[in-house]
């Protein structure tokens, strides 16, 4: 209507890489979640990198989600800096492609982020729940011994340093100017936002863990690489 102002926008970003047994599904529960209530309407942009099934083919089913294709695997960090370099939001969520997180989430999380005037919210899995059967040990304990790590580097406790489900505005997400290609993606931009003075609120969130038979590709180098990447930027 005339004097009204547009909905604020939620950039959806969501890399993929072999995903064809879950990204459909993905894409319809992301798709059905309703932001008009706070005021926002949502683009979902699906990175596919270089995937060799038929991840893409099916993305393209969906004529409410932009498509963009890496010629080359990337990797988590390669797509999720390709998504945002062409959204259009005013913030960002990034969401993986399996089905180990509700994007029903998003609801709290920005609710938090608008009341709270916190410069991020990251979806803790370990709020409401600890170890869960289907995730491994090492998984869980890897998680949690960055929570400690985090803790003693920076002062700062957060109870899920790498969860895979963060949101906050574009223009902040696009300035830490990220270079990691891996799963330490995540720790690198914990690491840039805290070394920034950032406030990060957590909301809890549902986490149904896949097994590696499942597809499940996060492995004991990956909590590595984040301890490296955890001292590397809170230092550079």
């Amino acid at each position: 209507m005339p004097g009204h102002d547009p909905p604020r926008l939620l950039s959806v970003v969501i890399p993929a890489h072999d995903e064809e047994r879950y990204i459909a599904t993905t894409l319809e529960r992301v798709l059905a979640v309703d932001l008009s209530p706070l005021g926002l309407s949502k683009e979902v942009i699906v990175v596919d990198d270089c995937s060799t099934d038929r991840t893409a083919e099916i993305v393209e089913r969906f004529p409410k989600v932009s498509l963009r294709r890496l010629p080359g695997h990337a990797g988590k960090g390669g797509a999720v800096r390709e998504a945002l370099s062409v959204a259009r939001g005013d913030y960002v969520v990034i969401h993986d492609a399996d089905l180990e997180y509700d994007p029903g989430s998003f609801v709290p999380m920005m609710q938090a982020l608008l009341a709270t005037g916190a410069d991020a919210v990251y979806g803790s899995r370990y709020l409401t729940a600890a170890w869960r059967p289907r995730q491994s040990r090492l998984a869980y304990l890897g998680g949690r011994s960055l929570s400690v790590f985090t803790r003693l580097s920076t002062g700062t406790w957060l109870t899920d340093v790498v969860t895979a489900l963060k949101m906050l505005p574009l223009p902040l997400a696009r300035s830490l100017q990220l270079t990691s290609s891996g799963f330490e993606l995540e720790a690198e931009i914990t690491a840039k936002l805290l070394r920034r003075g950032c406030r990060i609120v957590e909301v809890p969130v549902s986490y149904e863990p896949r097994t590696r038979a499942e597809g499940k590709k996060v492995r004991f180098r990956d909590l590595l690489r984040s301890i490296v990447t955890l001292v590397r930027f809170r230092r550079d």
